[in-house]
């Protein structure tokens, strides 16, 4: 696969300091049910990569250390690590929000059948992937009849109180295709509610509109269709300095399988490590002790991707 990492490094893009750490970010590992265009950890059903005990107990002790309001599981599929109920049952014993990044089609995996009851019985907060509401353009990202099982997904979570007992938050994902940025998102997450609704009779929370970002599956797809210095072009000509003050990665530190940690889940596939500390590769024990405020934030040409337009992160659009 072609990398864009070498023309992402020479960067103009303005410098940006951390506030207080409040979320962290942890990738489980690389292994997943699907195999999606968009995906920017190349996840799949071959990858081996998953986070071990070890590093699942030093992700616990940070949550303890580190005053940590938030804790966010993707992968991969996150629920495929054997230690995925026990990172969230601990975290949730501490009273800490999990977010669990969810495909929608591990829940009808086999072994996975008891997934969603355990989510909603330790109030889970579920963002899930649902590139579109049209059944063509989700199966052009992610595969034939996953449409189907997404929403057949989505009415076992609906049974299940999610979406509409405020403990039990569900919100859905939307990712655009080729070069077009996503529309503005309170328009397509009114769009997404009522069609939902009338042809599915599903109900959810928010949605979240997030940018491709120029790396990984879909910036290898950019440099071989020869799109990756259009495709810049277009983030950079709605670059928004008004989103630098709500870029996800000044509050929010990434965890890679590893322990190792970065400013960002994109950063991470870049490797692009923390620089806040200095340690060439700091680890998730590196950081308990520190403190990370006001240190500078590693970038690159990618970070135009947050800030073009509405601005887009893991919470979805920064701005109105």
């Amino acid at each position: 696969m072609l990398d864009t990492k070498p023309y992402l490094l020479e960067s103009d893009f303005p410098p940006v300091y951390r506030e207080k750490l409040s979320t962290l970010q942890v990738n489980l590992g690389y292994l997943c049910n699907l195999s999606c265009v968009h995906c920017h950890v190349n996840a799949g059903p071959t990858r081996k990569e998953l986070m071990s005990l070890e590093v699942v107990d030093l992700i616990i002790q940070a949550l303890k250390k580190l005053d940590i309001s938030v804790l966010d599981l993707t992968g991969g599929a996150p629920e495929m690590n054997p230690h995925f109920r026990y990172l969230v049952s601990s975290a949730r014993e501490l009273g800490i929000e999990v977010i669990d990044r969810c495909n929608l089609m591990i829940l009808h995996e086999p072994g996975y059948e008891d997934l969603a009851q355990f989510l909603a019985d330790n109030k889970v907060t579920i963002t899930a992937s649902l590139p579109c509401y049209s059944e063509e353009n989700v199966e052009k990202q992610r595969g034939k009849g996953i449409f189907d099982g997404s929403i057949q997904a989505l009415k076992i979570l609906n049974g299940l109180g999610y979406g509409a007992d405020p403990e039990l938050q569900l919100n859905l994902v939307y990712n655009p295709q080729g070069l077009n940025l996503p529309p503005g998102q309170a328009e397509l997450e009114a769009d997404y509610k009522r069609i939902l609704k009338e042809n599915y009779a599903i109900e959810f929370n928010q949605l979240f509109t997030i940018t491709n970002m120029p790396i990984s599956r879909f910036g290898g797809w950019l440099l071989a269709k020869g799109l990756y210095d259009e495709y810049m072009g277009i983030l950079k000509g709605a670059y928004s300095a008004s989103n630098l003050q709500t870029v996800m990665c000044r509050t929010l530190a990434s965890v890679d399988y590893q322990g190792y940690v970065y400013d960002c889940d994109f950063n991470q596939m870049l490797d692009m490590p923390l620089i806040a500390i200095s340690k060439p590769k700091p680890h998730i024990k590196d950081i308990l002790d520190a403190d990370l405020t006001d240190k500078p934030i590693a970038i690159g040409d990618h970070c135009y991707g947050c800030t073009a337009g509405q601005g887009s992160s893991c919470g979805g659009a920064l701005s109105d």
